[in-house]
Protein backbone atom coordinates (compact mmCIF):
# COMPACT_ATOMS: atom_id res chain seq x y z
CA UNK A 1 0.00 0.00 0.00
CA UNK A 2 2.77 2.60 0.63
CA UNK A 3 4.30 2.56 -2.75
CA UNK A 4 0.71 3.62 -3.95
CA UNK A 5 0.39 6.03 -1.73
CA UNK A 6 3.87 7.71 -2.31
CA UNK A 7 3.75 7.34 -6.41
CA UNK A 8 0.24 9.42 -5.73
CA UNK A 9 2.11 11.88 -3.45
CA UNK A 10 4.61 12.13 -6.10
CA UNK A 11 2.74 12.68 -8.83
CA UNK A 12 0.06 14.64 -7.38
CA UNK A 13 0.60 15.78 -3.58
CA UNK A 14 -2.18 17.96 -3.61
CA UNK A 15 -4.50 16.16 -4.87
CA UNK A 16 -7.53 15.56 -2.20
CA UNK A 17 -7.09 11.73 -1.57
CA UNK A 18 -9.95 11.73 1.00
CA UNK A 19 -12.83 13.64 1.91
CA UNK A 20 -14.73 13.25 5.29
CA UNK A 21 -17.32 15.00 6.90
CA UNK A 22 -14.39 16.73 8.96
CA UNK A 23 -11.86 17.48 6.31
CA UNK A 24 -10.07 17.00 3.58
CA UNK A 25 -7.21 15.22 2.67
CA UNK A 26 -4.39 15.41 0.27
CA UNK A 27 -1.89 12.24 -0.93
CA UNK A 28 0.88 14.07 0.45
CA UNK A 29 -0.56 14.61 3.82
CA UNK A 30 -1.75 10.99 3.74
CA UNK A 31 1.68 9.04 2.96
CA UNK A 32 3.41 11.48 5.68
CA UNK A 33 1.31 9.80 8.18
CA UNK A 34 2.05 6.64 7.30
CA UNK A 35 5.41 6.97 7.14
CA UNK A 36 5.39 8.65 10.74
CA UNK A 37 3.13 5.92 12.14
CA UNK A 38 5.22 3.22 10.38
CA UNK A 39 8.71 4.56 11.87
CA UNK A 40 6.84 4.61 15.28
CA UNK A 41 5.65 0.96 14.98
CA UNK A 42 9.04 0.04 14.10
CA UNK A 43 10.64 2.12 16.98
CA UNK A 44 7.89 0.04 19.11
CA UNK A 45 8.98 -3.15 18.21
CA UNK A 46 5.13 -3.89 16.92
CA UNK A 47 4.91 -6.45 14.29
CA UNK A 48 0.97 -7.35 14.87
CA UNK A 49 -1.77 -4.84 15.43
CA UNK A 50 -5.65 -4.58 15.86
CA UNK A 51 -7.25 -1.51 14.83
CA UNK A 52 -10.38 -0.12 15.85
CA UNK A 53 -11.30 3.13 13.96
CA UNK A 54 -14.16 4.97 12.49
CA UNK A 55 -11.66 7.69 10.31
CA UNK A 56 -10.86 6.12 7.02
CA UNK A 57 -7.72 8.84 6.76
CA UNK A 58 -6.47 7.30 10.02
CA UNK A 59 -7.21 3.60 9.34
CA UNK A 60 -6.02 4.55 5.26
CA UNK A 61 -2.28 5.70 6.60
CA UNK A 62 -2.23 2.94 9.16
CA UNK A 63 -2.51 0.54 6.17
CA UNK A 64 0.21 2.06 4.36
CA UNK A 65 2.54 2.38 7.48
CA UNK A 66 1.95 -1.53 8.67
CA UNK A 67 2.78 -2.57 4.91
CA UNK A 68 6.11 -0.38 5.04
CA UNK A 69 6.69 -1.53 8.70
CA UNK A 70 6.35 -5.36 7.96
CA UNK A 71 3.50 -5.45 10.36
CA UNK A 72 0.34 -7.67 10.15
CA UNK A 73 -2.31 -4.54 10.78
CA UNK A 74 -6.27 -5.87 11.06
CA UNK A 75 -9.15 -3.59 10.66
CA UNK A 76 -12.11 -4.89 13.39
CA UNK A 77 -15.55 -4.16 13.24
CA UNK A 78 -16.67 -1.35 14.54
CA UNK A 79 -20.57 -2.80 15.44
CA UNK A 80 -18.39 -5.07 17.62
CA UNK A 81 -19.00 -4.20 21.66
CA UNK A 82 -15.55 -4.15 24.11
CA UNK A 83 -16.79 -7.99 24.83
CA UNK A 84 -16.57 -9.10 21.40
CA UNK A 85 -13.16 -6.71 20.85
CA UNK A 86 -11.60 -8.68 23.76
CA UNK A 87 -12.79 -11.74 22.25
CA UNK A 88 -11.30 -10.73 19.03
CA UNK A 89 -7.88 -10.11 20.63
CA UNK A 90 -7.94 -13.18 22.31
CA UNK A 91 -8.79 -15.37 19.82
CA UNK A 92 -6.47 -13.76 17.21
CA UNK A 93 -3.58 -12.69 19.47
CA UNK A 94 -3.63 -9.26 19.09
CA UNK A 95 -1.59 -7.88 21.81
CA UNK A 96 -2.23 -4.16 20.32
CA UNK A 97 -5.11 -2.46 19.86
CA UNK A 98 -4.66 0.96 18.06
CA UNK A 99 -7.80 2.87 18.82
CA UNK A 100 -9.40 6.26 20.04
CA UNK A 101 -11.60 4.74 22.56
CA UNK A 102 -11.34 3.97 26.54
CA UNK A 103 -12.26 0.39 28.10
CA UNK A 104 -10.47 -1.97 25.83
CA UNK A 105 -7.63 -2.71 28.71
CA UNK A 106 -4.53 -3.08 28.11
CA UNK A 107 -1.66 -2.82 24.95
CA UNK A 108 -4.05 0.13 23.98
CA UNK A 109 -2.58 2.56 21.71
CA UNK A 110 -3.65 6.20 20.58
CA UNK A 111 -3.53 5.89 16.60
CA UNK A 112 -2.20 9.84 16.62
CA UNK A 113 0.60 8.35 18.64
CA UNK A 114 1.45 6.81 15.64
CA UNK A 115 0.33 9.48 12.81
CA UNK A 116 1.99 11.97 14.75
CA UNK A 117 5.31 10.15 15.35
CA UNK A 118 8.62 12.61 15.00
CA UNK A 119 10.32 10.43 12.55
CA UNK A 120 8.93 9.46 9.30
CA UNK A 121 10.27 6.27 7.78
CA UNK A 122 12.06 6.75 4.67
CA UNK A 123 13.47 3.01 3.63
CA UNK A 124 11.97 0.71 1.15
CA UNK A 125 9.22 -1.92 1.86
CA UNK A 126 10.24 -5.45 3.27
CA UNK A 127 9.95 -7.74 0.46
CA UNK A 128 10.22 -10.93 2.53
CA UNK A 129 6.84 -10.53 4.50
CA UNK A 130 4.26 -8.00 3.97
CA UNK A 131 1.33 -9.30 5.89
CA UNK A 132 -2.19 -8.05 6.26
CA UNK A 133 -5.09 -9.51 7.99
CA UNK A 134 -8.71 -9.45 7.22
CA UNK A 135 -11.76 -10.52 8.92
CA UNK A 136 -14.91 -12.11 6.96
CA UNK A 137 -18.01 -10.48 7.93
CA UNK A 138 -19.74 -13.47 9.48
CA UNK A 139 -22.78 -13.44 8.07
CA UNK A 140 -23.23 -17.03 7.36
CA UNK A 141 -21.19 -18.09 10.66
CA UNK A 142 -18.52 -16.60 13.15
CA UNK A 143 -16.22 -14.57 11.79
CA UNK A 144 -12.74 -15.49 10.70
CA UNK A 145 -9.40 -14.04 9.96
CA UNK A 146 -7.62 -14.37 6.71
CA UNK A 147 -3.90 -14.02 6.05
CA UNK A 148 -3.15 -11.91 2.78
CA UNK A 149 0.27 -10.76 1.74
CA UNK A 150 -0.02 -7.13 -0.06
CA UNK A 151 2.09 -8.40 -3.29
CA UNK A 152 -0.70 -10.96 -3.94
CA UNK A 153 -3.51 -8.10 -3.24
CA UNK A 154 -1.73 -5.51 -5.62
CA UNK A 155 -1.44 -7.83 -8.44
CA UNK A 156 -4.90 -6.14 -9.68
CA UNK A 157 -3.28 -2.35 -9.28
CA UNK A 158 -1.15 -3.46 -12.81
CA UNK A 159 -4.55 -2.91 -14.52
CA UNK A 160 -5.85 0.11 -12.91
CA UNK A 161 -5.17 3.45 -14.63
CA UNK A 162 -4.46 6.63 -13.33
CA UNK A 163 -7.96 8.29 -12.86
CA UNK A 164 -7.75 11.55 -10.70
CA UNK A 165 -11.15 13.21 -11.63
CA UNK A 166 -13.11 9.82 -10.12
CA UNK A 167 -14.94 10.20 -6.96
CA UNK A 168 -15.73 6.94 -5.39
CA UNK A 169 -18.12 6.36 -2.26
CA UNK A 170 -16.90 4.32 0.43
CA UNK A 171 -19.54 1.97 1.25
CA UNK A 172 -18.34 -0.79 2.48
CA UNK A 173 -16.54 -1.01 6.04
CA UNK A 174 -12.93 -0.73 6.56
CA UNK A 175 -13.11 -4.01 8.43
CA UNK A 176 -14.36 -5.84 4.95
CA UNK A 177 -12.33 -6.89 1.57
CA UNK A 178 -14.51 -4.72 0.13
CA UNK A 179 -13.34 -1.32 2.47
CA UNK A 180 -9.77 -2.46 1.64
CA UNK A 181 -10.21 -3.35 -1.98
CA UNK A 182 -12.08 0.23 -2.59
CA UNK A 183 -8.40 1.65 -0.77
CA UNK A 184 -6.19 0.43 -2.98
CA UNK A 185 -8.30 1.25 -6.38
CA UNK A 186 -8.40 4.82 -4.80
CA UNK A 187 -4.79 5.08 -4.44
CA UNK A 188 -3.70 3.30 -7.73
CA UNK A 189 -6.05 5.20 -9.40
CA UNK A 190 -4.74 8.65 -7.49
CA UNK A 191 -8.25 9.19 -7.60
CA UNK A 192 -10.60 10.94 -4.21
CA UNK A 193 -12.39 8.70 -1.32
CA UNK A 194 -15.36 10.34 -0.07
CA UNK A 195 -16.73 8.89 3.19
CA UNK A 196 -20.23 9.74 4.28
CA UNK A 197 -21.10 10.09 8.19
CA UNK A 198 -21.80 6.77 8.25
CA UNK A 199 -22.11 3.47 6.21
CA UNK A 200 -26.39 4.10 6.17
CA UNK A 201 -27.29 3.84 2.59
CA UNK A 202 -29.13 7.52 3.63
CA UNK A 203 -25.99 8.79 4.71
CA UNK A 204 -24.25 7.95 1.99
CA UNK A 205 -26.79 9.37 -1.07
CA UNK A 206 -26.53 12.48 1.04
CA UNK A 207 -22.70 11.89 0.69
CA UNK A 208 -23.02 10.74 -3.45
CA UNK A 209 -25.36 14.40 -3.59
CA UNK A 210 -22.80 17.14 -1.75
CA UNK A 211 -19.29 15.58 -2.89
CA UNK A 212 -20.14 14.71 -6.48
CA UNK A 213 -19.42 10.96 -6.10
CA UNK A 214 -19.08 9.38 -9.61
CA UNK A 215 -18.35 6.31 -9.05
CA UNK A 216 -19.83 3.55 -6.14
CA UNK A 217 -18.90 -0.06 -4.98
CA UNK A 218 -21.53 -1.47 -2.90
CA UNK A 219 -22.70 -4.50 -1.67
CA UNK A 220 -26.84 -5.61 -3.64
CA UNK A 221 -28.40 -5.09 -0.23
CA UNK A 222 -26.69 -1.55 0.01
CA UNK A 223 -28.16 -0.78 -3.36
CA UNK A 224 -31.52 -1.83 -2.76
CA UNK A 225 -31.62 0.47 0.35
CA UNK A 226 -30.22 3.14 -1.89
CA UNK A 227 -33.17 3.10 -4.39
CA UNK A 228 -35.66 2.89 -1.57
CA UNK A 229 -34.22 5.99 -0.02
CA UNK A 230 -34.21 8.04 -3.63
CA UNK A 231 -38.00 6.73 -3.92
CA UNK A 232 -38.30 7.99 -0.25
CA UNK A 233 -36.82 11.57 -0.45
CA UNK A 234 -37.49 12.74 -4.26
CA UNK A 235 -34.62 14.56 -4.18
CA UNK A 236 -31.62 14.76 -7.10
CA UNK A 237 -30.14 11.22 -8.67
CA UNK A 238 -26.92 11.29 -8.74
CA UNK A 239 -25.23 11.14 -12.06
CA UNK A 240 -23.00 8.06 -11.08
CA UNK A 241 -21.22 7.13 -14.34
CA UNK A 242 -19.91 3.95 -12.27
CA UNK A 243 -21.90 1.52 -10.41
CA UNK A 244 -20.59 -2.09 -8.90
CA UNK A 245 -21.85 -4.64 -6.78
CA UNK A 246 -20.08 -7.26 -4.71
CA UNK A 247 -20.29 -9.58 -1.81
CA UNK A 248 -23.96 -10.84 -2.68
CA UNK A 249 -25.74 -12.58 -5.63
CA UNK A 250 -27.47 -10.26 -7.71
CA UNK A 251 -30.78 -10.28 -8.67
CA UNK A 252 -31.44 -9.64 -12.36
CA UNK A 253 -34.20 -7.14 -10.77
CA UNK A 254 -31.97 -5.30 -8.93
CA UNK A 255 -29.99 -4.67 -12.44
CA UNK A 256 -33.31 -3.80 -14.03
CA UNK A 257 -33.75 -0.93 -11.71
CA UNK A 258 -30.05 0.40 -11.23
CA UNK A 259 -30.32 0.60 -15.28
CA UNK A 260 -33.41 2.57 -14.84
CA UNK A 261 -32.28 4.59 -12.03
CA UNK A 262 -28.73 5.79 -13.30
CA UNK A 263 -28.84 5.19 -16.84
CA UNK A 264 -25.34 7.05 -17.37
CA UNK A 265 -23.83 4.45 -15.29
CA UNK A 266 -21.61 1.38 -16.42
CA UNK A 267 -22.85 -1.67 -13.86
CA UNK A 268 -20.65 -3.93 -12.67
CA UNK A 269 -20.47 -7.29 -11.13
CA UNK A 270 -17.23 -8.03 -8.92
CA UNK A 271 -17.48 -11.60 -7.33
CA UNK A 272 -14.48 -12.82 -5.06
CA UNK A 273 -14.53 -13.48 -1.39
CA UNK A 274 -12.67 -12.09 1.73
CA UNK A 275 -10.16 -15.56 1.53
CA UNK A 276 -10.47 -15.60 -2.48
CA UNK A 277 -9.77 -12.21 -2.79
CA UNK A 278 -11.22 -9.85 -5.98
CA UNK A 279 -11.38 -12.86 -9.10
CA UNK A 280 -13.39 -11.41 -11.35
CA UNK A 281 -15.31 -8.45 -12.72
CA UNK A 282 -18.75 -9.19 -15.03
CA UNK A 283 -19.66 -5.91 -16.73
CA UNK A 284 -22.37 -7.43 -19.05
CA UNK A 285 -25.25 -6.26 -17.37
CA UNK A 286 -26.44 -9.58 -16.79
CA UNK A 287 -27.08 -11.48 -13.78
CA UNK A 288 -24.65 -14.70 -12.90
CA UNK A 289 -21.34 -15.19 -14.28
CA UNK A 290 -20.76 -15.96 -18.12
CA UNK A 291 -20.03 -19.55 -18.91
CA UNK A 292 -16.84 -19.04 -20.78
CA UNK A 293 -15.22 -17.92 -17.07
CA UNK A 294 -14.84 -21.65 -16.60
CA UNK A 295 -12.17 -21.73 -20.25
CA UNK A 296 -10.31 -19.04 -19.09
CA UNK A 297 -6.70 -19.60 -17.41
CA UNK A 298 -4.29 -16.81 -15.74
CA UNK A 299 -4.50 -15.34 -12.29
CA UNK A 300 -8.36 -17.02 -11.75
CA UNK A 301 -9.46 -20.32 -13.25
CA UNK A 302 -13.08 -21.59 -11.85
CA UNK A 303 -14.60 -25.11 -12.10
CA UNK A 304 -17.74 -26.90 -10.65
CA UNK A 305 -17.51 -29.58 -8.31
CA UNK A 306 -20.88 -31.66 -7.25
CA UNK A 307 -23.14 -27.51 -7.96
CA UNK A 308 -21.00 -25.82 -5.92
CA UNK A 309 -18.43 -23.06 -7.64
CA UNK A 310 -14.52 -23.83 -6.82
CA UNK A 311 -11.89 -21.32 -7.67
CA UNK A 312 -7.95 -21.42 -7.82
CA UNK A 313 -6.96 -17.58 -7.48
CA UNK A 314 -3.01 -15.90 -7.60
CA UNK A 315 -4.60 -13.14 -5.14
CA UNK A 316 -6.21 -15.88 -2.78
CA UNK A 317 -5.27 -15.73 1.10
CA UNK A 318 -2.43 -17.46 2.39
CA UNK A 319 -4.49 -19.17 5.07
CA UNK A 320 -6.79 -18.50 8.33
CA UNK A 321 -4.93 -17.22 11.59
CA UNK A 322 -4.15 -20.29 13.51
CA UNK A 323 -4.33 -22.87 10.91
CA UNK A 324 -1.99 -24.30 9.12
CA UNK A 325 -0.97 -22.03 4.88
CA UNK A 326 -2.90 -23.48 2.03
CA UNK A 327 -0.88 -25.34 -0.76
CA UNK A 328 0.32 -23.26 -3.55
CA UNK A 329 -2.20 -23.20 -6.57
CA UNK A 330 -5.04 -25.22 -3.82
CA UNK A 331 -8.15 -25.31 -5.36
CA UNK A 332 -11.05 -23.48 -2.54
CA UNK A 333 -14.56 -24.28 -2.43
CA UNK A 334 -16.76 -20.97 -2.17
CA UNK A 335 -19.83 -21.98 -0.68
CA UNK A 336 -21.49 -21.01 -3.41
CA UNK A 337 -24.04 -23.53 -5.16
CA UNK A 338 -24.70 -22.63 -8.46
CA UNK A 339 -26.38 -23.98 -11.56
CA UNK A 340 -25.63 -23.80 -15.65
CA UNK A 341 -28.65 -22.05 -17.34
CA UNK A 342 -28.06 -21.54 -20.66
CA UNK A 343 -24.94 -19.62 -21.09
CA UNK A 344 -24.88 -18.19 -17.66
CA UNK A 345 -23.61 -19.77 -14.41
CA UNK A 346 -26.69 -19.04 -12.10
CA UNK A 347 -26.11 -18.38 -8.19
CA UNK A 348 -28.70 -20.47 -5.63
CA UNK A 349 -27.37 -19.82 -2.74
CA UNK A 350 -24.70 -20.47 0.05
CA UNK A 351 -24.30 -23.95 1.10
CA UNK A 352 -25.13 -22.71 4.31
CA UNK A 353 -28.10 -21.51 3.59
CA UNK A 354 -30.22 -24.46 1.99
CA UNK A 355 -33.75 -24.57 3.42
CA UNK A 356 -34.36 -28.41 4.40
CA UNK A 357 -38.53 -28.55 4.22
CA UNK A 358 -39.50 -32.57 4.61
CA UNK A 359 -36.13 -33.43 2.74
CA UNK A 360 -36.27 -31.47 0.12
CA UNK A 361 -33.53 -28.99 -0.28
CA UNK A 362 -34.47 -25.35 -1.20
CA UNK A 363 -32.52 -22.69 -2.53
CA UNK A 364 -33.17 -18.94 -0.97
CA UNK A 365 -32.21 -17.20 -3.84
CA UNK A 366 -34.19 -18.33 -7.02
CA UNK A 367 -37.28 -17.65 -4.41
CA UNK A 368 -35.41 -14.16 -3.71
CA UNK A 369 -35.54 -13.69 -7.58
CA UNK A 370 -38.78 -13.75 -8.17
CA UNK A 371 -40.35 -11.95 -4.95
CA UNK A 372 -37.95 -8.76 -5.87
CA UNK A 373 -40.02 -8.47 -9.32
CA UNK A 374 -43.01 -8.17 -7.55
CA UNK A 375 -44.43 -4.51 -7.31
CA UNK A 376 -43.38 -2.86 -4.08
CA UNK A 377 -40.87 -5.08 -3.29
CA UNK A 378 -37.82 -3.07 -2.11
CA UNK A 379 -36.24 -5.82 -0.43
CA UNK A 380 -36.74 -9.40 -0.26
CA UNK A 381 -35.29 -12.25 2.10
CA UNK A 382 -35.82 -15.97 1.85
CA UNK A 383 -34.93 -18.20 4.62
CA UNK A 384 -35.64 -21.34 6.98
CA UNK A 385 -38.14 -20.88 10.13
CA UNK A 386 -38.34 -24.52 12.27
CA UNK A 387 -41.04 -26.54 12.05
CA UNK A 388 -42.29 -29.57 13.92
CA UNK A 389 -43.71 -31.23 10.66
CA UNK A 390 -41.25 -31.04 8.05
CA UNK A 391 -38.06 -29.40 10.02
CA UNK A 392 -38.57 -26.27 8.21
CA UNK A 393 -40.61 -24.18 6.35
CA UNK A 394 -39.67 -21.04 3.89
CA UNK A 395 -40.04 -17.97 5.42
CA UNK A 396 -40.01 -14.47 3.69
CA UNK A 397 -38.92 -10.98 4.80
CA UNK A 398 -39.89 -8.34 2.78
CA UNK A 399 -39.39 -4.09 2.70
CA UNK A 400 -41.61 -2.54 1.06
CA UNK A 401 -41.47 0.73 -1.21
CA UNK A 402 -42.17 3.50 0.54
CA UNK A 403 -46.61 3.91 0.53
CA UNK A 404 -47.10 0.14 -0.43
CA UNK A 405 -50.27 -1.48 0.45
CA UNK A 406 -48.76 -4.42 2.96
CA UNK A 407 -51.82 -6.23 2.54
CA UNK A 408 -52.02 -5.78 -1.61
CA UNK A 409 -48.32 -6.70 -1.48
CA UNK A 410 -48.37 -10.16 0.22
CA UNK A 411 -50.86 -10.76 -1.77
CA UNK A 412 -49.38 -10.21 -4.79
CA UNK A 413 -46.00 -11.87 -2.93
CA UNK A 414 -48.14 -15.20 -2.47
CA UNK A 415 -49.60 -15.16 -6.61
CA UNK A 416 -46.46 -14.55 -7.73
CA UNK A 417 -44.65 -17.55 -5.93
CA UNK A 418 -47.73 -19.83 -6.56
CA UNK A 419 -46.04 -21.30 -9.31
CA UNK A 420 -42.48 -22.32 -7.32
CA UNK A 421 -42.69 -25.97 -6.45
CA UNK A 422 -44.54 -26.46 -2.90
CA UNK A 423 -41.73 -27.16 -0.91
CA UNK A 424 -40.64 -23.49 -1.81
CA UNK A 425 -43.33 -21.16 -1.47
CA UNK A 426 -43.17 -19.27 1.43
CA UNK A 427 -45.23 -20.32 4.20
CA UNK A 428 -44.32 -17.15 6.54
CA UNK A 429 -44.32 -13.40 4.95
CA UNK A 430 -43.36 -10.83 7.11
CA UNK A 431 -43.48 -7.23 6.08
CA UNK A 432 -40.34 -5.37 7.74
CA UNK A 433 -39.56 -1.76 7.98
CA UNK A 434 -35.82 -2.64 7.54
CA UNK A 435 -33.82 -5.56 7.06
CA UNK A 436 -30.93 -6.84 9.62
CA UNK A 437 -27.95 -6.61 8.00
CA UNK A 438 -23.91 -6.97 8.83
CA UNK A 439 -21.52 -5.41 6.77
CA UNK A 440 -24.50 -3.98 4.12
CA UNK A 441 -24.95 -7.73 3.91
CA UNK A 442 -28.40 -9.41 4.80
CA UNK A 443 -27.93 -11.94 7.43
CA UNK A 444 -28.90 -15.31 6.20
CA UNK A 445 -29.58 -18.51 7.69
CA UNK A 446 -32.62 -20.49 9.90
CA UNK A 447 -34.17 -18.55 12.42
CA UNK A 448 -36.62 -19.17 14.89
Amino acid sequence: MIELLREAAQKAPDHVAVITPEAATTFAELTERAERAAAALTAKGIRRLAVRESDPVRVFALHGAASLAGAELCVYPLAADAATVATYRERLEHDVLVTREDGHGEGVVDPDELLGWAERATGDLPLDERPVMVMTTGTSGHPQAARHDWGRLLRVAGRINPTPDHRWLLAYGLNQFGGLQILIHVATAQATLVAAETFQPRDALAAMREHGVTHASGTPTFWRFVLTEVRRDGGPVPPLRQVSLGGEAVPSALLDQLRSTFPDARISQIYGATEMGQNITVRDGRAGLPLSVLDEGGDVVFKIVDGELHVRSRSSMLGYHGQEPLAEGQWRATGDLVEVVDDRIMFRGRRSEVINVGGVKVHPLPIEEVVSKVEGVAIAHAFGRPNAMVGNIVALEVVPVPGTDEEELQAAIRAACAHLPRASQPRSITIVPTMETSGNKVNRGTRK
